[in-house]
């Protein structure tokens, strides 16, 4: 088989080898694209959990923590198998787990400050509606 390339003055004939050459180098390049590390996405995902561990998420936020840095630690496997897309796609979801973690976590620790001044009005309430010492 061979390819034929019209031009204005002449036809131009590219042998089977050639070709064959042409299309296995397109091939390289488009593999080449999709094998390419994850590594942005790794600093990204390891920023995030990093940030969770320091909001409190293995504390107010365990299992979402857990499975975050489960999947990293997959992730990290597979990008030392070379297989990048499943470690991207691991990767992205230990980085949302740890963005939840870090919520829930943020969510918890308002709640509980919620509740520590709620308690603090209620004994300044509690502190006003008593007797008042009278001092003569």
């Amino acid at each position: 088989m061979e390819l034929h390339i019209m031009n204005t003055s002449h036809v131009v004939t590219l042998p089977k080898t050639l070709l064959a050459a042409l299309t296995l180098s397109g091939c390289a390049v488009l593999a080449g694209c999709a094998g390419t590390p994850p590594t942005e996405q790794f600093a990204v995902t390891n920023t995030v959990v990093k940030s969770a561990v320091a909001a409190g998420g293995p504390e107010f936020a365990p299992a979402e923590m857990k499975s975050a840095q489960d999947k990293l630690a997959q992730a990290e496997t597979l990008l030392q198998e070379q297989r990048y897309d499943e470690a991207r796609r691991l990767a992205e979801q230990a980085e949302w787990d740890a963005r939840v973690a870090e919520r829930k976590s943020q969510a918890s620790k308002a709640q509980k400050t919620l509740q520590d001044s709620q308690q603090g009005v209620q004994q300044i309430r509690e502190e006003g509606m008593r007797a008042p010492i009278i001092v003569q």
